[in-house]
């Protein structure tokens, strides 16, 4: 009876262990310097606020590439091609502004995404305006608030990918297909785990969504989307007989990007002192709200930034990627990665 007791012990406990284990394990959001930044992360996030501020430390402030003392990381060396420019972007869509640091520059920004934006700033005060030699500002934030052509449906909540935690929908009730099929036009449809959607707004702005299992950097999720687009030679028609459903999606989140910093940069006699980016989201059956801050803070250091017989069910309820692209540019100004639902349906901001 004793043995029976303590080999019930023994299982009660190895059980508890590997619940309290199962529930620990937290899937994270990463936010990432670089479209082409690689990540292990399930759910990840690039916008190009930070790239615009490094390019501005860059041109405006060094006057040319960004070499550390000591030997430069890749992610410098990374951030010097200015993959992203604030040419890929209409200039309504941003601010941008640097200088030593004073409270005449904190005024300056303050008034100024309150005049362009209506906006506040959630990092601003984080930084100490304290004007010292060679303590440079550099300040971005990126803005966008956009309407799809009608209002998407709102749709029951369901479970996403092979979890049984239920999140919002929204998408295209059968009922409704004709009158918001003008909403969304068929990239591809290549299998039940590999198509792409994109959705239609009242301005410039296109919302990309790609089913894929891929685990690439989104630079080639990007191109592999284009050319996938390209080559398809099915029917591009949302149809009567498709469906539709997207996850709403809420987060919030700030990255500093601590591996920049600390480190003297060759030709000046100042290092990066804070690198920071914030990104808040929203997506609804109504439309996209975007706001992304970066601000690079330097100090001085001692040594001196249709035709189908099938219907399609363009479901994104398990792995996709989202990108948002303005009309007529080259690459995209935001990306995010869903894998799981830990970041679908959040509250923004506690």
């Amino acid at each position: 009876m004793k043995k029976i007791l303590i080999l019930l012990m023994i299982f009660i406990i190895a059980s508890g262990c590997a619940f309290l284990k199962k529930e620990q394990k937290v899937s994270t959001l990463e936010v990432l310097p670089l479209m082409s930044s690689e990540s292990k992360a399930d759910n990840r996030l690039w916008v190009g606020t930070f790239q615009l501020v490094w390019n501005d430390l860059m041109d405006e402030v060094v006057k040319g590439d960004i070499q550390f003392s000591g030997g430069t990381p890749q992610l410098v060396k990374d951030l010097n091609k200015q993959e992203f420019k604030a040419e890929y972007i209409s200039e309504n869509s941003y601010y941008k502004t640097w200088g030593l640091a004073s409270k005449e520059l904190k005024n300056k920004i303050v008034k100024g995404i309150k005049d362009k934006f209506n906006e506040t700033s959630d990092i601003i005060n984080s930084i100490d305006w304290t004007t010292a030699p060679s303590k440079y500002v550099i300040y971005a934030m990126l803005k966008k608030d956009f309407k799809f052509i009608k209002a998407f449906d709102k749709l029951e909540p369901d479970k996403f990918g092979e979890t049984d935690e239920k999140v919002e929908y929204f998408g295209i009730k059968p009922q409704n297909n004709n009158s918001l099929s003008n909403n969304i036009g068929v990239m591809f449809y290549n299998s039940k785990d590999d198509y792409a959607v994109k959705l239609y707004t009242q301005g410039d702005d296109i919302v990309y969504l790609y089913r894929t299992n891929d685990d690439k950097t989104f630079d080639k999720f990007y191109t592999d989307m284009q050319n996938k687009a390209q080559t398809y030679e099915g029917n591009k028609w949302f149809g009567h007989k498709d469906y539709f459903k997207v996850p709403e999606i809420k987060l919030y989140q700030e990255k500093p990007f601590n591996e920049v910093c600390g480190k003297h940069i060759i030709g000046t006699d100042f290092m990066i002192d804070k690198a920071l980016e914030t990104v808040e989201f929203k997506m609804d059956n109504e439309g996209v709200k975007l706001k992304s801050e970066a601000v690079i803070v330097t100090k001085l250091t001692s040594v001196g930034p249709g035709h189908y017989t099938e219907p399609r069910y363009f479901y994104f309820n398990d792995t996709f990627v989202l990108f948002l692209e303005e009309k007529d540019k080259t690459q995209p100004y935001f990306a995010l990665r869903v894998n799981n639902p830990s970041i679908i349906n959040k509250t923004a901001k506690k």
